[in-house]
């Protein structure tokens, strides 16, 4: 089978429900992927970050086999010999008294804001079914029902109604927006994205998480933070709330908690919220199985052992620095912390970052547009310096063979 033969069955077989790029990957090691092929990329998406610590990481994979061997599922009804080692690893970790554990991103969504509407009524004394939360406009953080109640992204929410109510949007990086309204006593809680992935990479004025934060405080609301893509040193710190010293009453955390292995999710909280649900009242088969439980106590040993977050914060200012030296229109800005970055691009005739994405995997590097306009550069946090001077080359090269399009300042 050639790639076509594995797009054709995927289509004829599969619901439709996302649009990749024409590439079929069949291998991954380290920041590269091989497709059935055997065509070499470097893969700049890493898993929309879940890949941090690179493809088929040796010491996670490793936790992985040695865990399948003994003991892969218990489900909650019984404990298990290594789930409190995870909780207790990742909770001194992160800095918390508690985590619950899930699978998926979504689900950690879901699962804070539970505890945020409980904590409300338990705490804050907030009258039965009227908690409110507050969210960012252009916010991504999931596609449950619920989730998407708090879009205002079409794509996401329009023809799924009817929608999970106790929402009240105000636009990101608006602290002036959150001080209007948060005098709403009803309100329990403030979710937000340190810095919008899904958006394009939307990174917020210095010094606004920790406004928003001190606004919580003042209010008795919840600081909660999304940080399933920007988390886990993608952003050149452990998290990205950590730029600003803002220690969130809620945190959210996926997709590089499992190194990429197997879906591993956690809210972590103090007792004061996290012990306000009680038995039975939330879970998961699968959150916090042994199999998971074990990728994400190495998965965070490699963070700390390979010092990601410190080679995140220099590979970034290096690509920052190496993509702001394009001299091309259809670059319009170059944004992002650590490795979580962006190019945002315009139009040029009839060539849009779809097509730019489709010569970069031409040239051996893949990475996927946001918003038709935007495309993420997010690569594993292993890469070397040497490694993103190669990708560079390949990137400058694509925009170097693109047509230059009209000066507007002729125009």
């Amino acid at each position: 089978m050639n790639t076509q033969d594995f797009i054709t069955r995927e289509l004829k077989y599969g619901a439709h429900n996302y649009h990749p790029l024409p590439v079929v990957l069949s291998k991954g090691e380290g920041i590269f992927v091989w497709d059935v092929e055997g065509k070499r990329y470097f893969d700049f998406l890493s898993g929309y970050s879940a890949l941090s610590q690179g493809h088929c990481h040796p010491k996670i994979i490793a936790a992985l086999k040695s865990q399948a061997d003994s003991l892969t599922l218990v489900s909650r009804a019984f404990h298990s010999d290594i789930l409190g080692e995870f909780m207790e690893k990742a909770s001194k970790f992160f800095g918390y008294d508690k985590l619950l554990p899930m699978n998926t991103g979504a689900e950690a969504v879901e699962t804070a804001l539970k505890l945020a509407r409980r904590w409300g009524y338990d705490k804050k004394g907030v009258p039965e079914d009227k908690a409110k939360i507050v969210v960012c406009e252009d916010n991504f953080h999931g596609r449950t029902i619920t989730i998407i109640s708090m879009s205002t992204d079409p794509s996401s929410y329009a023809g799924f109604g009817p929608f999970t109510e106790g929402f009240i949007k105000i636009p990101y990086n608006d602290a002036d927006a959150l001080q209007r309204v948060i005098s709403d006593k009803n309100i329990v809680g403030f979710l937000l994205e340190p810095i919008q992935g899904e958006a394009g990479v939307a990174v917020p004025d210095d010094g606004y998480l920790k406004r928003c934060y001190d606004i919580c405080k003042a209010n008795n609301v919840l600081f909660i933070a999304d940080e399933v893509q920007s988390g886990i040193a993608r952003t050149g710190k452990l998290l990205a709330c950590d730029w600003e010293g803002v220690h969130p009453d809620i945190l959210i955390l996926g997709k590089a908690l499992s190194g990429g292995v197997t879906p591993v999710s956690a809210v972590f909280a103090n007792d004061e919220i996290m012990l306000t649900i009680k038995p039975g009242e939330h879970g998961s088969t699968y959150g916090g199985n042994p199999l998971a439980c074990a990728v994400g106590i190495a998965a965070l040993e490699v963070v700390e052992e390979e010092k990601l977050s410190e080679n995140a914060q220099k590979m970034g200012e290096i690509f920052r620095s190496e993509m702001q030296k394009i001299n091309h229109k259809m670059i319009s800005q170059v944004r992002g912390k650590g490795l979580l970055n962006a190019v945002v691009t315009e139009p040029n005739g009839d060539i849009k970052a779809w097509d730019i994405c489709l010569k970069l995997k031409e040239k051996g590097l893949i990475a996927k547009p946001t918003h038709d306009h935007i495309i993420r550069f997010t690569p594993p946090l292993v890469i070397s310096e040497e490694q993103m001077m190669e990708a560079i080359a390949i990137i400058k090269s694509v925009f170097e063979e693109l047509p230059k399009g009209v000066d507007k300042t002729l125009c």
